[in-house]
């Protein structure tokens, strides 16, 4: 077939084994080269803070064996160190590509400290080493109150330990979402028998626990960190590939970034939605593995434009959270619901709808998909009607 005979991809995660098996899936039989940071084959991170940290399963392998399923060579504990034209350089060494897909994702943002008890939750090793430790600590200090940080309380308050989740900011989720929807967390937490610490800023982390501003303390047995992650592409630098700046590659809408044949996938990569309006950056199960199909069909000349609907769920606190579409940039926030109940936060602008999140409310996320999607105009009086179907309330 007419294209490339070589193709790099570069990251051994979701991302960069749903490249590889969509090259195969469409027909590409030239050589097909996996570099992996990590010493495990490709797996899906997100069991990490759920069923393998709860103990139900240990494995989270991603199903295609790429070596022997999709002949691929797959290069593990091999990181990437520069890309040149036409070549990745490596911890293994020179890698030829007639195209390549970068695929690095990111790395947890980290508080310093070397302790033992101090845990973050990236890899599967750090999984099993923090849920080694939930056996025989009593007490557990959360640091960040995000997604993950959540995630991991709510495991902990399940096993009985003593919880603390302590953030700076003055509501949950905060580098996520307004604090108008994060408050809405907020009684969550003593549902689950877990102390939360607001507008705490932390000091430091040691073997005993948490340090706070103003001289306060935690002590705890086991210390974890979540408070977000950076893209993991401080390796481009000097390549010609374009940074945001917060790091990550910007594309063009077909996920290509310059210069040369060069793509890019996952956690990494910011692109114009015509969606939405503007670049957008999205950092979830659901763009990793469609991102990286869309890469992998255009390094084959596709030139397909990528503008999903973005969506991801997350169990925080006892209560199933779906968010569906992207919120920077909406006018208006509208609350949908009672906190004691189910309830969806609405971003809207003019008479579009740009986002939602629903709080154990999978109707409202498969209704609000659908008129984002079709960007169908909405009446916002309606919208806000708990009793009105949302798609009832498209004009």
């Amino acid at each position: 077939m007419r294209g490339p005979r070589r193709v790099v991809v570069v990251g051994g995660g979701l991302a960069g084994h749903t490249a590889a098996a969509a090259l195969r899936a469409e027909g590409f039989d030239g050589g097909l080269t996996v570099l992996g940071a990590e010493p495990h084959p490709p797996y899906d991170r997100p069991p990490l803070s759920k069923e393998l940290l709860a103990g139900t399963v240990d494995d989270t392998t991603l199903q295609a064996d790429l070596r022997a399923d999709l002949d691929v060579d797959l290069r593990l504990r091999c990181r990437a160190l520069r890309l040149r034209a036409g070549t990745v350089e490596s911890t293994e060494g020179v890698h030829p590509y007639d195209a390549v897909i970068l695929a690095t994702g990111s790395s947890p943002i980290g508080l310093g400290g070397t302790s033992r008890a101090v845990h973050a939750l990236r890899t599967v090793a750090d999984a099993r080493r923090l849920r080694a430790a939930l056996r025989d600590g009593a007490s557990v200090a959360v640091v960040g109150a995000g997604w993950i940080g959540n995630e991991v309380a709510t495991r902990a308050a399940a096993l009985d330990r003593k919880v603390t989740v302590i953030d700076a900011a003055p509501a949950p989720l905060a580098r996520a979402l307004p604090g108008a929807v994060g408050e809405q967390l907020v009684p969550w937490y003593a549902e689950q028998g877990i102390d939360l610490r607001l507008n705490t800023p932390v000091t430091g982390l040691d073997d005993h626990g948490v340090s706070l501003a103003g001289g306060g303390r935690v002590d705890a047995d086991i210390v974890v960190t979540g408070i977000g992650a950076r893209p993991d592409t401080g390796w481009l630098r000097g390549s010609g590939v374009p940074l945001a700046p917060d790091g990550a590659v910007d594309a063009d809408a077909t996920l290509r970034t310059g210069p040369g044949p060069v793509y890019a996938a996952g956690d990494i990569v910011r692109w114009p939605s015509r969606l939405f309006g503007g670049r957008i950056r999205v950092e979830h199960w659901d763009h990793a593995a469609a991102s990286a199909q869309t890469a992998a069909r255009n390094v084959l000349g596709r030139d397909e434009p990528y503008d999903p609907v973005p969506y991801f769920w997350s169990d925080q606190l006892g209560h199933r959270l779906q968010y569906v579409g992207h919120h920077d940039g909406a006018e208006r926030l509208v609350l949908r619901g009672h906190p004691s109940d189910s309830w969806t936060a609405l971003w809207v602008s003019g008479r579009r709808l740009r986002a939602a999140l629903a709080a154990d409310n999978p109707r409202d996320v498969r209704d609000a998909r659908r008129l984002i999607a079709g960007r169908l105009p909405l009446s916002v009086e309606h919208a806000a009607d708990p009793a009105v179907r949302l798609t009832d309330a498209a004009d």
